[in-house]
């Protein structure tokens, strides 16, 4: 059972972040030339939109955006389920040569961003591939890191956040719940 504790971020906090992470992924890249955006599903695909967007209006050229499932490239896909719900990929762009940002909501372990890095090589081998979050929560178990974090929360194994976007849900909001007994 889920207990909400609170909200980290309302949606004007998460547009600034996500806008700061849009000038941050310009300044970088050297504008948005080469660029594009796989959103890792389920909230990392708005998410990349969102950004995209924002992208777009900073440098006036519209940024391909894909979505990746990586429900077979998860170490743990037997504890998960034993029929796991896979959703199709949708990389409709080549990103051989391009500066590919993964997109995802929530940095935790660092596994899920180990297996989008597996599942990518299927498409072909980027120029270089960029890692945004909108959270990171610490506890990783792999050396990976977000090149650009919305917020750093640290949170203990009991708790977990909740990345709020549409079309999965009514608002705009990230929040911190925590795991109770049953």
């Amino acid at each position: 059972m889920e207990h909400y504790k609170a909200t980290l971020m309302d949606e004007a906090a998460v547009k600034r972040a996500v806008k700061r992470i849009a000038h941050e992924i310009v300044e970088r890249n050297n504008g948005g030339e080469d660029l594009c955006f796989v959103g890792i599903k389920r909230r990392g695909i708005p998410l990349a939109h969102l950004i995209a967007k924002y992208v777009e209006e900073i440098e006036g050229t519209k940024i391909p955006v894909g979505a990746l499932d990586i429900t077979f490239y998860r170490d743990d896909l037997k504890k998960k389920s034993e029929n796991p719900e896979v959703h199709p990929s949708d990389i409709g762009f080549p990103i051989e040569g391009e500066h590919v940002v993964l997109v995802d909501d929530v940095l935790f372990t660092g596994r899920t961003v180990s297996a989008a890095l597996d599942a990518l090589k299927e498409y072909g081998r980027a120029a270089s591939i960029q890692l945004a979050v909108l959270v990171d929560r610490g506890h990783r178990e792999l050396p990976i890191r977000g090149d650009y974090v919305g917020k750093n929360v640290p949170t203990s194994r009991a708790e977990f956040i909740a990345v709020k976007l549409p079309p999965y849900d009514e608002k705009i909001a990230v929040e911190l719940h925590e795991m109770q007994g049953e």
